[in-house]
């Protein structure tokens, strides 16, 4: 039940298949839709790391539950829209709930196992958000089919309350006593990462100008100010001293440039099945949905690999594996087969899931037990900022490369940017592997510092 309550967030990938309707319903230009995801996405990654220290602090599943309560009502509220503006606020409404789930999702499900299983339970996290995030085209186009963009949303709200009714015997860990939630950490947080993930949104629309440099100059003031204010903070968010050390702080970043690179798959191959793949749109859907199959398939043997080697180890494996598949993608020509589509796109998946389960692996058993929903919340938000920031860079280098030869917007251009852009992030994943030495090193010291409960 845990497994169904938490599929309610990576569900949300059907909401896309509704795009279409969405703009017709409301008679809107196609540049609009973005703000579906940007008010959704911004809500979530704002507030996912205070909910996660909120869940260490006031018990996991008090959060979790509140969660799923709270997502019933957005579902139906956005469901019910009945202007573009409303369906805005509340998919932010939504983004609240999503951010109360998902943040302390990781902590009940390692809680749910003992220590030294903590792998397998990682594994099993994995599976479950990769077969929901396969599924939610899939599902979403049967119901948009059938019933219109609002299924989208409200086929979410009987599965959350389903959970929420079998969950009432969850156990929750006795409030902590004397501890103070930082409110002021929260706030520059907050502020921090929406003006990055909206400078970031805006550097895609409008290049280098004032509006990117500002909120992109928000964003560094307000981040600075946290890490200021957390170092010296009695009971902070996070503990800043983890970063500290660089085998964490290299897993970090390199986990953000992998889903960077990862999401070049979901913004540029539905457009080249468009231009060169005669397949039916339900064959193509499926073809797109195999690197998140074959994610949640891998998710429970990189569970048992990480029990018998050093994560850090299946962390390179998978890197490596990312990269090469990401590269065979940019090798596509134009008259590839779907079998060699599923093919590549099989191998990144796998990759993807042998680094999530060990990277999410890590950075729980770095944190205190105290700080699982921090620790957890982290893991996810890494794949946040990694996303949005892929979608504005990503989109950037495509236009400048295409434009440079034929134009974007003819076949030439669009495979020359196509195959340099995977190329690119194929080769960079790859060779990020070399860090995997920091990562032992670092990993171990903080073990051994904040190992304890």
């Amino acid at each position: 039940m845990l497994g169904l309550g938490m599929s309610i967030v990576p569900l949300d990938t059907a909401v896309n298949i509704g795009f279409p309707d969405i703009t017709r319903s409301f008679g809107l230009p196609i540049a609009m839709i973005q703000w579906v995801v940007i008010c959704y996405v911004l809500t979530y990654a704002a507030l996912m790391l205070a909910f996660g220290r909120i869940g260490d602090i006031g018990g996991h599943a008090r959060v979790f539950r509140a969660g799923l309560a709270w997502s019933v009502l957005a579902f139906l509220l956005c469901a019910a829209a009945p202007t573009f503006g409303w369906l805005l606020f509340f998919r932010f409404l939504q983004g609240v709930g999503a951010g109360l789930v998902i943040s302390c999702a990781p902590a009940l499900v390692t809680g749910l196992y003992p220590e030294e299983r903590r792998s397998h339970a990682v594994g099993m996290f994995t599976l479950i958000f990769g077969l929901a995030t396969a599924l939610g085209p899939l599902i979403g186009g049967i119901m948009v089919a059938r019933w219109g963009w609002p299924a989208v949303f409200w086929f979410r709200a009987p599965i959350a309350l389903t959970s929420l009714l079998l969950l009432r015997g969850l156990p929750t860990a006795a409030k902590s006593r004397g501890e103070r939630f930082d409110i002021a950490g929260a706030l520059l947080l907050a502020l921090g990462l929406t003006t990055w993930l909206l400078g970031i949104n805006a550097a895609s629309r409008v290049g280098g100008g004032f509006q990117t440099v500002a909120l992109i100059g928000a964003a560094a003031l307000s981040l600075a100010g946290f890490v200021w204010w957390e170092a010296r903070a009695a009971q902070p968010i996070v503990r800043i001293d983890l970063f500290r050390d660089a085998g964490f702080t290299a897993i970090n970043l390199v986990t953000v440039l992998m889903y960077l690179a990862q999401f070049s798959v979901l913004l540029f191959v539905p457009y080249f099945f468009d231009r060169f793949s005669m397949m039916p749109l339900w064959l193509a859907g499926m073809v797109l949905a195999i690197g998140s199959a074959t994610m949640a398939m891998v998710a429970p043997v990189a569970g048992w690999l990480i029990a018998r080697l050093a994560a850090e180890r299946v962390a390179s494996c998978g890197l490596l594996a990312v990269g090469g598949g990401l590269f065979l993608v940019g090798l596509w020509p134009p008259d590839v087969s779907p079998l060699v589509m599923v093919l590549t796109l099989a191998v990144q998946g796998l990759g993807v899931g042998l680094f999530q389960v060990a990277y999410m692996d890590i950075v729980i058993r770095s944190s205190r037990r105290a700080d699982r929903g921090v620790a957890g919340s982290l893991s996810i938000l890494t794949r946040t900022i990694g996303t949005v920031t892929g979608a504005a860079l990503l989109t950037l280098i495509f236009n400048t490369i295409g434009n440079a030869g034929s134009g974007a917007g003819t076949a030439a251009g669009f495979l020359a940017a196509f195959a340099f852009v995977f190329k690119l992030v194929g080769a960079t994943v790859g060779l990020s592997a070399v860090a995997v030495p920091w990562w032992r090193k670092g990993a171990a010291a903080v073990r051994r510092e904040v190992g304890s409960p």
